[in-house]
């Protein structure tokens, strides 16, 4: 086994204004040994691959998100490290992901389906009754996801705007002041506290007060930890898909058969969202946060030293030749698709019954409202962690 001591390869591989997968990803993939890459913040870090190697190293308590504090995490953003659920380990985060996990559960999301619906429709008949050219992404896809988490967190609705404010400050590449991204989550976090005790003085049927009841009864969480559970599913839960609705929209445009198919066959939605979910590839660069290893551990024949910072490129994992046939082919006849696009481990999104139902009900309702459907414009891509348009003008 080895370790490389080469120079790191400049990372992300992508092109933030598509939807390619760079072929640097099949070249490193070849090789006997992990490449070690350089992103634009923070220091090197060993990239992974390789499907089976994504699941190990995913799943693996010797690859720690927790050991990232005080690091100088690799990163595409100048955001602080604060990502609160998201950089915990077991026990702390089997304790705070028990408290949340029973909101997303497959049963309870499909009751929110005819919700999700009704919204879809809505934004759509909108669209439809203004005419003309309209933006994809305001119109329809951030008002749809912002919206369902929203009301799952009763986040009053005049308040929903800031938190594209805030999404946008933490998600953003751009190198922001560091005021101003330190003004940002400090706005942020007391929003959060003040809205936790206003549920704390009026509890209401919704999600953050049964974090407040957690906290207050049964003492299960910190107050800390309260607004960064709060945080990191408020933010999370709308943006990802949001992103992909686009992303999704975009890639079935540019193939009118398909289209045309799952227009005649909505049956099909669900298995070509979960296929769109493998080929189209949400980051520019790697889909989770860096793991450190808490050992020297092999994977593969590269050997992990204690203390080196892993990260994981799930598009990448998704187009394993080892695991999916012919992958760089979308196909909607794969059957069993165990695809990596909501993570692996004890990490794996929480809110991905969610994102299913939303993903699958939006697409239904574009492919019927909108039948010919058409682009009207330049796309803007967002410059963000997260690769996909951030405007995103059609006509029909």
């Amino acid at each position: 086994m080895t370790a490389m001591t080469t120079s790191p390869l400049q990372y992300p591989f992508n092109d933030s204004c598509s939807h390619a997968m760079s072929e640097k990803y099949d070249q490193v993939r070849c090789s006997r040994t992990l490449p070690r890459v350089q992103l634009p913040f923070g220091e090197p870090a060993w990239l992974i691959t390789d499907y089976e190697q994504a699941r190990f190293v995913l799943g693996d308590p010797r690859f720690s998100r927790a050991a990232a504090s005080g690091r100088d995490i690799p990163r595409q953003s100048n955001s602080p490290n604060d990502a609160g659920l998201l950089a915990i380990d077991p026990p702390d985060h089997t304790r705070l992901r028990s408290l949340i996990s029973k909101a997303f559960t497959m049963r309870r999301v499909e009751r929110l389906r005819p919700r999700v619906r009704a919204l879809a429709d809505k934004l759509a008949e909108d669209m439809k009754t203004s005419g003309g050219t309209q933006d994809l992404v305001e119109q329809f896809a951030l008002p749809l996801t912002l919206g369902v988490i929203s009301d799952l967190f009763g986040v009053p609705e005049q308040d929903r705007g800031r938190f594209r404010a805030w999404s946008d400050a933490r998600l953003s590449t751009s190198i922001l002041p560091e005021p101003e991204l330190t003004a940002s989550t400090r706005e942020l976090r007391t929003y959060i506290a003040d809205l936790a005790a206003a549920r704390r003085a009026e509890p209401a049927d919704d999600l953050l007060s049964d974090l407040v009841a957690a906290r207050d009864l049964e003492d299960r969480l910190s107050e800390v930890e309260l607004v960064d559970v709060t945080i990191t599913l408020l933010l999370a839960g709308y943006e990802a898909t949001a992103t992909q609705i686009p992303n999704f929209v975009l890639f079935l445009l540019g193939r009118p058969e398909l289209w045309d198919e799952l227009s005649t066959r909505p049956d099909k939605i669900p298995a070509a969202v979960e296929e769109l979910l493998r080929f189209v590839p949400l980051m520019a660069g790697a889909g989770t946060m860096p793991r450190y290893a808490l050992e020297d551990t092999a994977v593969g024949e590269t050997v992990i030293a204690e203390g080196d910072a892993v990260i994981v490129s799930l598009g990448a994992s998704n187009r394993d030749s080892t695991l999916f046939e012919n992958p760089s082919e979308f196909s909607l006849a794969r059957g069993h698709n165990r695809h990596l696009a909501f993570g692996h481990g004890p990490h794996h999104c929480v809110g991905m019954s969610l994102a299913r139902v939303e993903l699958q009900e939006s697409l239904a309702t574009v492919l019927h409202t909108f039948p010919g459907l058409q682009l009207s414009g330049e796309i803007v891509w967002k410059k963000q962690v997260l690769r996909g348009p951030s405007r995103m003008p059609v006509r029909w």
